[in-house]
């Protein structure tokens, strides 16, 4: 969320088009709201309540979307949080899954089954996340 440290919105170009600024690098780009969440960003209250949050990021019920995910600057692209949270299937959670696919979790049975995850992704890493939640699942937990 604390994007907006590193990410500006410099100028608006079109209804939903901006020229953002990855204040990083002084690298400028076209960010462009998905059309599918054009009524998500048209909320600007969550943005000016998390000023440090990201200012293309919006609220979509229990989550933090991105509204330029197609248009994203490289530096957004490159940066993954979390990928999946895993859950027991009365939906408490257990833990969850960072973007270099290091499972967080004092759960003992679930580091147990993310080992045999592990073993079992190790071979095709470019599958491994759509592999994620169907593997741990044979194992009755549910992925998000």
């Amino acid at each position: 969320m604390y994007m907006g440290d590193y990410i500006v919105i410099e100028r608006q170009i079109g209804p939903f088009s901006f020229v953002g600024c990855s204040v990083s690098t002084g690298t400028r780009f076209i960010a462009k709201v998905d059309a599918d969440k054009q009524e998500l960003f048209t909320d600007r209250a969550w943005s000016e309540r998390h000023p440090s949050a990201c200012p293309f990021l919006r609220p979509f019920g229990a989550r933090i979307v991105c509204t330029i995910h197609e248009t994203s600057p490289a530096q957004c692209k490159a940066y993954r949080c979390v990928i999946a949270r895993i859950r027991t299937p009365e939906g408490i959670e257990r833990g969850y899954v960072i973007w270099t696919r290091a499972l967080h979790s004092e759960d003992p049975l679930l580091r147990e089954a993310w080992k045999e995850v592990e073993a079992e992704i190790a071979a095709d890493q470019e599958k491994a996340e759509d592999r994620i939640p169907f593997l741990l699942a044979r194992r009755g937990y549910q992925c998000e």
